[in-house]
């Protein structure tokens, strides 16, 4: 039972419905990996590697009259096609060496939202070679480094690459999805913010008491018990940078750090007590800062987890719900699209990541990921 309501005198319970629940984490999951020095080239290499190969089957039936050939086998004034990977270089782009020798002036150093430059460039790069890239159609503040791609054009004078013509990965494929006799929901939730000045307690009590069936009429209820799952994906929990100063914590200090995460777990049990549960950290949550993120530790929840309808996540997290798969993130690899590149939206930026065939495509170039977890070869892999 989930909710229940008087009519004439007699209880109305509404039975929550349910889903089968298929975890696809392990990609995901880091198994004691150690750094040995290696660099990120061969991310790049495993990248370039997969989308050539599903360029390459793509340009046949794009441009088929003509060839396929790499950087160091352009031709002046010749068309062609090749494919690779799209650099950006950038004039604010932030670079750690800069700031280390800022930090002794004294002006500040600027911290834009957005690091794009009218002079920004875009290079074509393969295994072999780079060119500069030029030609209206294709617009730097559209694209980010990281990106596969197919161009037609030609080598000019200047030894640079007219583009008259793009291609990317495109959509995948997609398989004919299930049918479901019945309405179910998943809910999503993020930025619940705990221990910070914007978060207003009453209103997620409200949320809650709304998932859990304790609020509203006939009609509100029977949606509710419809809901088969709660996906909280990041930034459950701000944890005050005063505390995080690499200083021994005083009790003052310690009473900041644990109290916020004793509420998230109050409120997570009660949400577990009725639906199932997923939680997966984000960029302010006590976890590791780099992608993939590994699961919050059970112990941070002891009560929520005493529920076996309560699941600690990686992030990325993919999960199966009636044959029904679903991928997602915390927002990291859309946040920093959108320091990169531009659009109208967020919705656009989660699109092109679609249309790229890449869930982190400005990683690790931008966005930290694990060097020994291929974060991006699993992400390629799903979005075939």
């Amino acid at each position: 039972m989930d909710g229940a309501t008087i009519e004439d005198g007699e209880m109305k319970l509404f039975e929550r419905k349910q889903a089968i629940y298929k975890s696809l984490d392990e990609k995901y999951l880091v198994h004691g990996q150690r750094y040995k020095g290696q660099q990120y080239s061969q991310i790049y290499f495993a990248r370039l590697h997969h989308l050539r190969n599903l360029l390459h089957s793509l340009v046949t039936k794009w441009k088929p009259h003509l060839e396929v050939i790499t950087v160091l086998g352009l031709e002046e004034s010749r068309e062609c096609v090749i494919v690779g990977t799209i650099y950006k270089h950038m004039k604010l782009k932030p670079c750690i060496l800069d700031e280390y020798s800022k930090e002794r002036t004294a002006v500040p150093l600027v911290k834009p939202h957005n690091f794009l430059h009218p002079d920004d460039q875009l290079i074509l790069e393969d295994e072999i070679g780079r060119v500069k890239l030029r030609g209206s159609l294709l617009n730097p503040t559209d694209f980010v480094t990281g990106i596969g791609l197919a161009l037609h054009g030609m080598k000019t004078i200047e030894g640079d690459f007219l583009v008259q013509d793009l291609l990317e990965a495109g959509f995948p494929p997609q398989t004919k999805l299930p049918r479901l006799g019945e309405d179910k929901y998943v809910v999503f939730v993020s930025g619940l913010n705990v221990g910070s000045n914007i978060f207003n307690p009453l209103q997620f009590q409200l949320f809650v008491d709304h998932v859990t069936g304790h609020l509203g009429g006939d009609n509100e209820q029977k949606m509710t018990s419809q809901i088969v799952r709660v996906v909280i994906a990041g930034n459950s929990v701000i944890i005050p940078h005063s505390v995080l100063n690499g200083q021994a914590l005083t009790p003052e200090d310690q009473r900041k750090l644990t109290e916020p995460i004793k509420e998230v777990d109050i409120l997570l049990t009660q949400l577990a007590a009725a639906v199932p549960l997923d939680i997966m950290p984000g960029p302010t949550d006590p976890a590791n800062s780099f992608l993939p993120q590994q699961p919050l530790h059970r112990c941070l929840f002891p009560g929520a987890s005493s529920y076996n309808t309560f699941f600690s996540c990686t992030n990325p997290h993919q999960f199966e719900l009636d044959g029904f798969q679903f991928l997602g993130t915390s927002g990291q690899n859309i946040d920093d699209l959108d320091k990169y590149s531009s659009a109208q939206t967020k919705l656009e930026f989660v699109e092109r990541t679609l249309r790229w065939r890449h869930l982190a495509p400005t990683a690790p170039n931008t966005l930290v990921v694990n060097v020994y977890t291929h974060v991006i070869r699993a992400a390629q892999v799903e979005l075939k």
